[in-house]
């Protein structure tokens, strides 16, 4: 597997992403935080952790809802530095650590939650069974990742007559595109690879949710109720790592 994220420490591609809605203002100015939260199972003394934790928003979510213990990994120092500094707390710690470098250690963890990462990978079946391992049983896979009609776009943009063209769904591999004025290079997968994989590596899908703006937002994001940009997923270990 390859996770290829580097732009996050890039200068000037941080300095872009941190003028973000959702660098700004936190879950509350993320568009999909509406339909995400209500995902979120009990976490009061439950133990987390946040895979590719960023500013470390989900992971302050959890401690402030009582989960005893948080632990963010992200590859980015710079998202790490970040998280420190917005989102410490009792009962949290941030690493810099590659998501394919952490030791998951066996059923420890009762919720894993990962925002806005998966489509950077290109194995789903192993980062899958990377994440089945340390959950205890019955734990929570909680993640978002870039909707197939999404990153299967042309350069995912609109086209001049105001269509999204998806084209190559079925051959999925890596994508490069442009967000925040920078090439970027992620991976499509199709929705039946995303979800089946899930199956087979051990887990009950729970919830579903194709990720829409807030009604208050819709008028200033009209595109956004045009295409899906992401997919919302809750999923649960229902039997031994394979």
């Amino acid at each position: 597997m390859v996770i290829l994220m580097n732009q996050y420490d890039n200068p000037e591609f941080f300095a872009e992403y941190a003028k973000m809605s959702r660098s700004q203002y936190g879950l509350g100015g993320a568009g999909e935080w509406h339909q995400l939260e209500p995902m979120f199972p009990e976490l009061k003394g439950k133990a987390v952790l946040d895979l590719g934790c960023g500013y470390g928003w989900h992971c302050k979510y959890a401690a402030e809802r009582g989960a005893a213990s948080v632990l963010g990994i992200d590859q980015s120092a710079r998202m790490i530095e970040e998280a420190k500094r917005r989102n410490a707390g009792e009962g949290i710690e941030y690493r810099i650590c590659d998501l394919l470098d952490f030791a998951y250690p066996e059923e420890t963890y009762d919720l894993v939650v990962s925002n806005l990462v998966l489509h950077y990978l290109e194995d789903l079946d192993g980062i899958y069974r990377c994440i089945h391992r340390p959950l205890k049983p019955g734990g929570g896979f909680l993640f978002n990742i870039e909707h197939p009609t999404f990153t299967a776009s042309v350069n995912q943009q609109f086209a001049a007559d105001g269509t999204w063209p998806v084209t190559d769904y079925y051959y999925p591999g890596e994508r490069t595109t442009r967000f925040l004025d920078h090439e970027v290079k992620k991976y499509h997968h199709t929705l039946t690879q995303i979800l089946n994989a899930l199956l087979q590596t051990g887990f009950v899908i729970e919830a579903l949710e194709e990720a829409m703006p807030p009604e208050q937002w819709r008028d200033q994001m009209p595109e956004e109720m045009r295409r899906p940009m992401m997919i919302l997923v809750r999923a649960k270990k229902h039997r031994p790592t394979p």
